[in-house]
């Protein structure tokens, strides 16, 4: 196969980013807005070694799946990836792409809980930040292409709001006749850079935020005739971001109307939202989704709960009346200022939130002597660095309810939990953004007890005992280290450790196959842990 080959393909499966997979001669090949159970003609746009990837020439048969895709830019435009097929079978891909990450990544072949979908696919969006571009002087904005910054204009993206459309189209307009400039990357001259609007969905109150290159002046007056036409806006915001970056927001906020920060109600409580605040994007999904993971979490009134990654407080705060005491934990200054006040708002008295990075707080609640009983993370797509899993694993929570919205990270988190002492019990996905490829997940993990999960294996070679071996077995060592330090040793390891000690070892755990063969050595920390259980059954 080569490039501009046409070639017959039937598509059997979906790629997490929307692509439909088809084989020819035993090679994958990925076309764009394709539908399983297609037939169609391909023609060959680029070989890999493994790969290949293909457009559609020419519909033989057509998927089941198959619709009329309602978007006119729908193929140019980087924001959707399912509009050509029904709801139903977005949602079995998007099922699908969750248990592959589980099974491939994490290892797990416990079956996800069924995908809850939303029942509204568009019109759903509370937040939009769009990229600004110019034709012919007039300015316009959309959204980028496809691993491009191109930006593809439309009049409407119907999965956000109609007004948003109306308020950027009014300062599209405003720009158009007072002369100002877009900003260009590729030579860093202009000024208007992005858009970003935000609105509550319960209150209908309406943030509008310009993000230009520098201060300017130019929009002094931009707040007088939106207010008139727009009577929803109620904030109205000049950020400067200065920086040659792809992040969106600077950090400089110069309100010309309002008070930077709007209203909504989020799980029946009252929430403040600024510029710079995480917010679920689909709030009447979020909402469902904070009422599964409040389920997950089992909650009596008689827990700490410690909720990192908190934002504004809305996964907490939506849990408060029925814990003991609520910590959150965030690393936006303005995020956990609006928590604190939102907190106030709604008469919470048994929450503190922590302004910091959520692994090293955690590890100074660790430190300070907080023992949570359940620990809530909603991290970003990145999800968790080791730091942060370790301080969850080291404050020993009987439960950990991980709200993710990237299925990949997330199962590799999952992983690494389960690494040090704890049990994936249930997951779920959850839909949150119809007809993109992006889906949330939600997953219980239970600490595991020694006294409740023993695992023994018996070997011949293990009946022949020294009078030091002959106080604990492997499985009780084991048990000991994980039930007190919360890692996972091996026999090899625990072998290991025993040698330096001077405790004779059989030939078995030491010697290797082959002269080749190197055996992983026990680390510094395990080595600890192992010390100290060895020292607990007076074996040393």
């Amino acid at each position: 196969m080569k490039k501009n080959d046409i070639i017959e393909l039937d598509i059997t499966a979906l790629t997490s980013e929307g692509s439909g997979i088809g084989r020819y001669d035993g090679m994958a090949v990925f076309v764009p807005n394709s539908a399983v159970g297609d037939r169609a003609v391909c023609k060959v746009l680029k070989v890999k070694s493994s790969y290949a990837y293909a457009k559609i020439e020419q519909m033989i048969k057509p998927s089941d799946d198959r619709i009329e895709p309602d978007c006119p830019v729908y193929t140019k435009c980087g924001g959707c990836v399912f509009r050509h097929i029904n709801y139903q079978a977005e949602l079995k891909a998007k099922e699908g792409f969750v248990r592959d990450s589980f099974k491939r990544i994490g290892g797990f072949d416990i079956e996800p809980e069924p995908i809850l979908g939303c029942k509204a696919t568009n019109r759903y969006r509370n937040k939009v930040q769009l990229p600004m571009s110019s034709d012919n002087e007039t300015p316009f904005c959309g959204f980028f292409s496809p691993r491009s910054h191109r930006v593809v204009r439309f009049d409407d993206c119907y999965l956000q709001p109609e007004i948003f459309s109306d308020i950027c189209k009014s300062v599209c307009e405003y720009m158009r006749i007072n002369n100002i400039s877009v900003y260009d990357e590729t030579v860093r001259k202009g000024l208007v850079r992005h858009i970003y609007l935000r609105q509550g969905a319960h209150s209908g109150e309406i943030m509008l935020v310009i993000v230009a290159s520098k201060r300017t002046a130019a929009f002094d007056s931009i707040s007088d005739e939106l207010i008139k036409k727009f009577p929803m806006i109620k904030t109205v915001v000049l950020n400067v971001n200065d920086k040659d970056t792809n992040v969106i927001l600077g950090c400089e906020d110069i309100c010309l109307y309002g008070s930077e920060r709007i209203s909504d109600t989020m799980c029946d409580k009252i929430v403040e939202i600024s510029a710079h605040s995480f917010y679920q994007i689909n709030t009447s999904a979020a909402e469902n989704v904070y009422k599964i993971a409040a389920d997950y979490a089992q909650l009596t009134g008689k827990e700490t709960l410690l909720d990192l990654y908190c934002g504004i407080g809305t996964v907490g705060l939506s849990m408060a009346d029925k814990v003991k005491k609520l910590i959150g934990v965030e690393v936006i200054e303005d995020a956990v200022e609006n928590a604190k006040k939102n907190a106030v708002r709604n008469g919470v008295e048994n929450s503190e939130f922590i302004c910091g990075d959520a692994g090293k707080i955690a590890l100074l609640l660790e430190k300070r002597g907080e023992r949570p009983d359940v620990i809530v993370v909603d991290p970003p797509r990145k999800g968790c660095d080791e730091l942060t899993l370790n301080s969850i694993a080291k404050m020993s929570p009987e439960r950990v309810v991980y709200i993710s919205c990237n299925h990949a990270t997330c199962a590799r988190d999952i992983k690494y939990l389960s690494q040090m002492g704890y049990e994936l019990q249930r997951y779920r996905p959850c839909d949150l953004f119809p007809r993109t490829n992006h889906v949330e997940t939600i997953c219980l993990l239970s600490k595991l007890h020694a006294d409740q999960h023993i695992e023994v294996e018996l070997k011949m070679d293990e009946l022949d005992l020294t009078v030091a071996e002959s106080k604990a077995t492997y499985e009780e060592i084991k048990n000991y280290v994980l039930e007190h330090s919360g890692l996972k040793v091996s026999s090899l390891y625990i072998a290991q450790v025993k040698q330096k000690c001077g405790i004779i070892e059989r030939d078995n755990y030491n010697n290797p196959k082959s002269e080749n063969a190197k055996h992983p050595q026990c680390s510094p920390k395990k080595e600890a842990a192992i010390r100290a259980a060895l020292e607990h059954f007076k074996m040393i």
